[in-house]
């Protein structure tokens, strides 16, 4: 029979590592939930004010706190063992961490979809996006210091810091003064449903929802238009289309 666990005292190695994970689980929960909170009370734009200086405080006192439990310095803010990583350990544990959220996501849709059905679980991914797409965008620009109004050069830009653009093939051509063509070449979902023989995964709902918000929150006055999304019938040189427009 498994010994009864009292208190922490009683963990072994593997079981204070496990708890550790869950400490960590905990923290960004909390973390996100004190955001919705504050965006229920006092809207997203105040929300977001406070959430750069929330960040920058609990980013600095959070990486102190670990290198002085693990002996490591900090430099420019930064802990000193990273920087002295290759540049292609950076970006394998960058990429590694792209896909962690995009199997995430497909966690959470199966586990709804398998719990309830297919129509509920697009219901939430549609209305994630709504959520999701303006924060990755909020924090794109917090990252690359864009102006509030950015216009199609900075959307440019942004599109290429998204989480999707590590994991993802993607392209842009200009089209006009005031517009370009986005589109995504290779989809690291659809690309795995067609190796398995499975038609595309209808994602233009959502794929709507998540090009316009977040090309309005990059700038309001930018415009998005869909050339093309699963269900729609597509070449094979990309699988979504997408025009970005002002007026």
């Amino acid at each position: 029979m498994k010994q009864q666990i009292n208190s922490q005292n009683d963990l072994d190695k593997a079981g204070t590592i496990a708890l550790l994970f869950d400490f960590i689980h905990r923290l960004i929960m909390h973390h996100a939930m004190w955001y919705a909170q504050v965006i229920k009370h006092l809207g997203h734009e105040k929300a977001s004010a406070i959430l750069n200086n929330t960040l920058e405080r609990t980013t600095e006192l959070q990486l102190k706190r670990l290198g002085k439990t693990r002996g490591f310095g900090l430099k420019e803010g930064l802990p000193e063992p990273l920087l002295e990583w290759s540049q292609d350990e950076l970006n394998a544990l960058k990429e590694s961490m792209a896909v962690n959220w995009l199997a995430n996501d497909g966690v959470w849709f199966q586990a709804v979809e398998f719990s309830e059905n297919m129509t509920l679980a697009k219901q939430c991914n549609d209305a994630c996006w709504g959520e999701f797409s303006p924060f990755e965008a909020w924090s794109i620009k917090r990252f690359l210091q864009l102006p509030e109004k950015a216009g199609l050069e900075g959307l440019k830009r942004a599109l290429q810091f998204r989480l999707y653009a590590t994991i993802n093939r993607q392209s842009i051509t200009d089209e006009t003064v005031g517009s370009f063509i986005f589109r995504m070449n290779d989809c690291r979902v659809q690309s795995a449903r067609k190796r398995k023989g499975l038609d595309d995964y209808p994602c233009k709902s959502g794929g709507i929802i998540e090009y316009t918000s977040f090309a309005s929150s990059i700038d309001p006055a930018i415009r998005t238009e869909c050339l093309g999304c699963p269900p729609d019938k597509h070449p094979e040189e990309w699988y979504c289309s997408w025009r970005f427009y002002t007026e």
